[in-house]
């Protein structure tokens, strides 16, 4: 029951069909609280904690995690969406 709970998630949220609205998000989180987010819409990490601050100024000098975060709506979300979209919708 002690003890320290750290996790990461990454979300493709949206709600459109065609998924003009899709936004990748990549949560850093101690805890339960998160520290620090990536929001493909926002550009960029953005700290919540006193640690999650820290975190984002490092991770956004970071050009090469950049470039890949910014690009992970059209390499990951879209496709992969895609595809659990048509396996579920295909069997309805």
């Amino acid at each position: 029951a002690d003890g320290y709970y750290e996790y990461i998630t990454s979300e493709c949220v949206y709600s459109t069909s065609d998924y003009s609205d899709m936004v990748y998000l990549n949560s850093y989180s101690f805890n339960k609280v998160v520290d620090v987010q990536f929001n493909s819409t926002v550009g960029k990490y953005v700290g919540y904690t006193e640690e999650g601050l820290m975190y984002a100024e490092n991770f956004n000098k970071d050009q090469a995690l950049m470039q890949q975060k910014k690009a992970a709506v059209d390499t990951l979300c879209r496709p992969n969406v895609q595809l659990d979209d048509s396996s579920v919708l295909d069997k309805a």
